[in-house]
Formats: structure tokens, sequence, C-alpha cells
């Protein structure tokens, strides 16, 4: 498939059909995300996909909990089962692939305190590290529409962080990101409408 293809095709998927991913799928995808530009070629970043079905529906479970925790008494019922939706809508998905992440250190690090410390540097140039990881995904988003599968980026799963990176196995310096849902669409999804380019691009010359 063309680039410009897989770029105009890709869709977000939430609907999964039972079909399973195939393990050689998901390495690739993973290598492909290796692939990505990281901030100094450093290469943050670690895979973990997981194809079992209770280990997927324990996760779930964790992050539902959360949820419920963090908007105990919430009053709009239905802005509550939205949220907890969206958080848990891997759910049924056949294959998730966990990015996991380990800071990153600055050059400027060795040399710099107060204002120009680490976590004061970081925030300056806007999270490389997390950008980094954002190449990444992207990388298998697009890959996962060139190979035929359906994919949804997922954000809302990590107010279960600690929860997750235990069943994960994950230990420090390792931190979970974020996580890509992947299989068979059940169906293909309606495009959403983009602004024309003239409304998001500028050009100073």
């Amino acid at each position: 498939m063309e680039l410009v293809k897989a770029i105009e095709q890709r869709r977000t998927v939430r609907r999964f059909s039972s079909a399973p991913v195939a393990a050689e799928s998901l390495k690739e995808l993973a290598r492909r995300a290796g692939l990505a530009p990281s901030i100094n070629n450093s290469q943050p970043w670690k895979f973990i996909a997981v194809t079992r079905a209770e280990v997927i529906r324990e996760m779930a479970a964790a992050v539902h909990q959360r949820v419920s925790q963090l908007f105990a008494g919430a009053e709009k019922e239905n802005i509550l089962r939205t949220v907890d939706h969206f958080s848990t809508v891997f759910e049924h998905a056949p294959a998730v692939l966990f990015v996991a992440a380990r800071p990153y250190q600055a050059i400027a690090d060795e040399i710099g305190s107060g204002e120009t410390g680490h976590d004061a540097l970081n925030a300056m140039r806007r999270h490389p590290d997390l950008q980094s990881v954002g190449a990444a995904v992207q990388n298998i988003l697009l890959s996962a529409t060139e190979l035929g599968l359906g994919a949804c980026w997922l954000s809302g799963l990590m107010v279960a962080r600690p929860e997750l990176e235990k069943v994960l196995g994950l230990e420090q310096p390792w931190e979970l990101v974020t996580a890509i849902a992947i299989g068979t669409p059940e169906s293909t999804p309606v495009p959403k409408q983009h602004p024309p380019v003239e409304q998001i691009f500028t050009l100073i010359d």
C-alpha cells in the first residue's frame, strides 16, 4: 500500500471481530514502531503485546474500577458511562500492544539545576520523550492499516497505570505510556470530516 493511501484510509477502529491477530503481525508492528525517530536516537521504548483474553479482561476490570473511584459520586451518569466506555474499549480487542518508555536523559541534565533541571528542561522542550513515543505509535497505526488491521490509540486506560504495569511486569525505569487496541475491524468506520488544508496550514516565506 502506498503511504498516502495508508494515511488517508487509516481509521480509529473500536469494534473488532473475534479473529485473532497473528503473533508475527504484532511483532512486525513493533519492529516498524522501533524504526520511528526519537530524541537523540534514544529509542526509549519497549512494546508488549497481549493476546490472552483473560489478561485483557483483568486489565479492563482494573480500569473500570479506577474510573469508578476517580469519579465516585459523579452527578452526570451519562458522562461517567462515556468516560468508562472510552477508557476500556480495548476490553474486547483480540490484541493490545502496550508501549512503555524509560525516562530520557538529556546531556544538559548534567549541567542544569533549578529552572534548567531535568523536569524543567523536559517541559520547556515539550516532553521530547513522549513526542518520540507518538512517532512510534503513528508507525503502528499506519502499519496496521497497511496490514489490513484496525487499531485504536488509547489514553483513558492510563488512569490505572500502576495496576496495568503490575500485570505487565514492568519495573523502573520503564513506565507505561500508552497502548493500541488491534484486530480485524468488525466493519469499516465512517470517515471523519477534516478541515481543508487552508485552515490548518500557514506558510511564512
